[in-house]
């Protein structure tokens, strides 16, 4: 099972808010996670409150392996969490 770190759309129709989660990589979208890791809202004018991650978590599954999506790997950037690039695959 390939585990991807991702968003998950929730809120009202013009106000989105995200939750970051561990996903299966074959899962939609909105499907359910594995584990919550973190939310984040744009439009939250407080940027403490703007994104919360629970760092241990989320080290925990970069560790075992989890890809994060490149949105979700410029808001750990943001949060403070170091992400290795990802390779890049080679084309034929």
């Amino acid at each position: 099972m390939a585990v991807r770190l991702r968003l998950k759309r929730t809120g009202r129709r013009n106000r989105a808010c995200f939750r970051l989660g561990a996903f299966d990589g074959r899962d939609a979208r909105d499907s359910r996670a594995i584990e919550e890791l973190g939310v984040y809202d744009p439009g939250c004018k407080d940027p403490a409150r703007q994104l919360v991650l629970k760092k241990e978590r989320i080290e925990h599954w970069l560790r075992a392996g989890a890809l994060p999506s490149q949105t979700v790997s410029e808001l750990l950037r943001r949060g403070g969490i170091a992400v290795k690039p990802a390779k890049a695959e080679a084309t034929a």
